[in-house]
């Protein structure tokens, strides 16, 4: 119920064995046609956070999100969330130098450094044919 964005998606989840089903005789591994009842619970694992559900009621059809707290409650571990966050901050901060395609502050940086050594330098790119021919070939 809208933990996944597609039916595809959480069939191909189950498949691979990322939901689990917490029910009173025990976990259980979810395979997209199982039944739940009230009070199971659901984790889901998206790497790296592990979510977990508590169903409060069941319904036959599809709902709108702001229906659905009224029918799983996320009883996900703050830790899990706090995870997530260190994995976000730590993606900018953990990147190393020259490894994939450069942030849009080091392609500026570079923009810069560029313009520097060119405007600097002295250097003139503006050339003629007469610059290319000697006082031999006049």
């Amino acid at each position: 119920m809208r933990i996944f964005k597609t039916r595809t998606v959480a069939t191909d989840s189950c498949k691979k064995g990322r939901v689990t089903l917490r029910t009173p005789g025990g976990e259980v591994v979810a395979k997209p046609s199982r039944m739940i009842k009230v009070d199971d619970v659901v984790s889901v694992r998206k790497p790296p956070v592990t979510y977990s559900f508590r169903v409060k009621a069941l319904t036959e059809n599809r709902l709108g999100a702001k229906l659905v707290p009224e029918y799983m409650e996320n009883i996900t571990p703050k830790d899990q969330y706090d995870l997530l966050d260190v994995i976000r901050i730590s993606g900018f901060i953990d990147r190393r130098k020259g490894l994939g395609r450069p942030t849009k502050r080091e392609g500026r940086e570079l923009a810069r450094f560029t313009d520097d050594i060119y405007n600097d330098s002295g250097w003139d790119f503006d050339f003629d044919e007469d610059d290319f021919t000697s006082d031999e070939d006049q």
